[in-house]
């Protein structure tokens, strides 16, 4: 078990640190589909294909594209809250990042509780496929209007940019740790926290202003989608090719038919980003 947590932990860090650095170097839009690939579901799959049967399997994978839901939920904060509270000064980012948990919160437990149902009475692909389907339909709804996306201003210091791992690696750890203790809600809902999305999010807007995150959270949240697609290729690819080969298959496969396909769509679409003025970062 200390093993799981440890890796978890280790992985998030340095996934949290990646796409921090990749939306500041190539802006909200871009550096938000591509920094959201999957990475942390791959160990994940595999650690559920070792050690679940053959039925379980396709069970634990089809929860992923809902856990990504809720956590599309908790970025949609951060794109309809802020240019409200734009009076609220440095008090913005508390008061965005309380409302973004506390509905995470509500849609994770709403979430939870139903599928817990509804996969006793439907086969799990279809539950995967429909939640894969709304979730990158919310983030196309999202990406494609004009929001304020530019590159990042200041490069963060050395120490800001290790709390941010520090910070995802806490949250995955302790979720991996709630998650053997076999409580079912609180493990279901930790095992989704959004940990990277958030420091992320918290990060680049300390860092860089609100901007830059609020052009981040529409294309992170249509990226994100690619964990949901790598998901249910998996529930095909682990079984058949083996969990490494299974594992490399699906990963190609999600990049290959959502990943590159949205990026090819941020970069032309119509929706360009609005001329924005640097804002100056809030500390």
């Amino acid at each position: 078990m200390l093993t799981a947590v440890l890796l978890s932990a280790v992985l998030s860090a340095v996934v949290a640190i990646a796409v921090t650095l990749v939306i500041e170097r190539w802006g909200g839009r871009i550096g938000g589909v591509v920094g959201t690939i999957p990475t942390t579901i791959v160990p994940a799959g595999i650690g559920l294909a070792l050690a679940s049967d053959a039925d379980a399997l396709p069970a634990s994978l089809a929860v992923v594209p809902y856990g990504m839901l809720i956590n599309g939920c908790f970025l949609l904060v951060y794109v309809l809250l802020p240019p409200r509270l734009s009076h609220q000064g440095g008090g913005a980012l508390a008061l965005t990042t309380v409302s973004a948990l506390v509905v995470w919160g509500a849609f994770g437990a709403l979430v939870m509780l139903s599928l817990d149902s509804i996969l006793g009475r439907i086969e799990p692909m279809p539950v995967a496929l429909i939640g894969t389907v709304a979730l990158g339909a919310m983030g196309v709804m999202i990406a494609r209007g004009p929001r304020p996306a530019p590159t990042g201003h200041r490069s963060p210091g050395r120490m800001e940019i290790m709390a941010r791992g520090g910070a995802a690696a806490l949250a995955i750890g302790l979720a991996v740790y709630l998650s053997s203790l076999g409580m079912p809600l609180l493990a279901g809902l930790s095992s989704v926290f959004p940990a990277i999305f958030m420091t992320t999010m918290v990060g680049l807007w300390l860092s860089q202003g609100p901007d830059v995150p609020l052009g981040a959270a529409g294309p992170m949240l249509l990226g994100s989608t690619s964990v949901a697609v790598y998901a249910c290729l998996a529930m095909w690819s682990l079984p058949t090719l083996g969990v490494w080969w299974g594992s490399a298959v699906a990963w190609t496969l999600s990049v290959a038919v959502w990943t590159l396909p949205c990026s090819w769509w941020v970069m032309r679409s119509d929706s360009t980003p609005v001329p924005t003025e640097q804002a100056p970062a809030h500390r």
